[in-house]
């Protein structure tokens, strides 16, 4: 085949895309009012919906369902006075670190009415490659709320389709 053939080719199967595509263009423009989340201009900054996180202390809320297979545990509770969470300052441990409850696959057993123990992978040092738990968690797995946090009574933003 010449190249002018294959010129020609290319232009025959490429003039209905550049057509179909030359007619979406010229169809009606989205407004900005339809772009985000909010269905507002994108040039306002309209203040949050007012919400409220558990005011119950710990024990009292129960267990909240993972919001999907191996997601971290969603605190149930009230954690303001435990806030700010970090290395020096984890009042966390003082409920959830149950490290003496570990049976000998590392695997800590639920005990009903006690505070969910910390599991054995946050007391494993992987950059050591050891795979060995640790006496204490390991450094980057001190700062809980990175991962965990507590539920607020919101309206969703969208709606939620996930199927667990």
């Amino acid at each position: 085949m010449t190249t002018t053939k294959i010129i020609r080719l290319c232009l025959m199967l490429a003039l209905p895309v550049l057509l179909f595509s030359g007619n979406a263009l010229a169809g009606k423009p989205v407004p900005d009012t339809q772009l985000g989340l909010n269905k507002t201009a994108v040039t306002d900054s309209p203040p949050p919906e007012k919400f409220s996180y558990s005011k119950n202390f710990p024990g009292i809320d129960p267990v909240l369902k993972r919001a999907y297979p191996g997601a971290p545990p969603q605190i149930p509770h009230n954690i303001e006075p435990f806030l700010p969470v970090s290395k020096d300052r984890n009042m966390c441990k003082t409920c959830h670190d149950k490290r003496d409850t570990f049976d000998a696959s590392g695997k800590a057993k639920k005990v009903k009415g006690q505070p969910t123990a910390i599991p054995a992978s946050h007391y494993i040092d992987h950059r050591l490659g050891n795979g060995r738990i640790g006496k204490t968690v390991v450094g980057a797995r001190t700062v809980c709320t990175q991962c965990h946090v507590p539920q607020a009574n919101v309206k969703p933003l969208v709606e939620n389709t996930f199927d667990h």
